[in-house]
């Protein structure tokens, strides 16, 4: 085997576990702020009560919806919560695109609106097509 083949092989390996950790480090760190700005509460110490207005979910409560659920009840409870958790990242990105400092945060969140209304509204069309 060349050499050269053999240190590209070895060196996309390398890219490919780095990549992976930094996703399951990134997916795993509770992302605690972002989800405090889009109303979706992961600890304790944001109680029901005191940081949640009546439409915010908690992402285990989203979870919770749907535990036991198969078939239409699934899909159903899965569409409508799908649709109120992209929202939230609308509703976010709104925000960055006016308030952010970086144009690569701006740029990002024009393209998180436009990806998020997309899913939503192929997400509505389903509802409408099921009977949801």
């Amino acid at each position: 085997m060349k050499k050269e083949l053999m240190y590209g092989i070895i060196g996309l390996l390398i890219g490919a576990v780095i990549a992976i950790v930094a996703a399951t480090l990134v997916v795993n760190n509770n992302n605690t702020g972002m989800m405090k700005m889009m109303g979706m509460y992961t600890s304790d110490n944001y109680t029901a009560s005191t940081m949640m207005s009546k439409n915010d979910m908690s992402m285990g409560q989203m979870m919770a919806g749907l535990q036991g659920k198969t078939g239409d009840n699934f899909d159903k409870a899965f569409l409508s919560e799908m649709i109120m958790h992209h929202q939230g990242a609308i509703n976010m990105a709104n925000l960055a695109k006016t308030n952010a400092k970086h144009d690569e945060i701006k740029n990002m969140a024009n393209d998180i609106v436009i990806a998020q209304t997309k899913e939503i509204n192929q997400m509505q069309t389903w509802q409408t097509d099921w009977g949801y």
